[in-house]
């Protein structure tokens, strides 16, 4: 008898530890439920607005290269005038000189 005395005592002991834990579960339950959870998102907004700024800085500056780029274009001189001027001149220097010497 002392055997089913001892199994009913540790299954009474058993069950008391369980509704111990079975009432800290819920009562962690509780207060998790009452906590709410706050969000610090100030340090991302710096990130992010540092970020905003920059990427403004390179569309900026792609801007400029291509306002740049495009006036190249619309522009095309592949010498400049000063030599294409100083060219002529000597053709017609050289048309001249060889025609003198051809009529001599």
């Amino acid at each position: 008898m002392t055997k089913l005395e001892e199994m009913t005592a540790l299954l009474v002991n058993e069950l008391n530890d369980f509704n111990k834990s079975v009432e800290r579960l819920e009562k962690i339950s509780k207060q998790l439920e009452s906590t709410k959870i706050k969000m610090d998102v100030a340090e991302y907004k710096t990130i992010i607005e540092s970020h905003k700024q920059q990427m403004a800085s390179h569309v900026n500056g792609m801007e400029r290269f291509e306002n740049w780029f495009n006036k190249k274009i619309e522009d095309p001189k592949i010498y400049p005038t000063w030599a294409v001027v100083l060219f002529i001149v000597c053709m017609v220097f050289t048309v001249g000189l060889v025609t003198y010497i051809i009529m001599k």
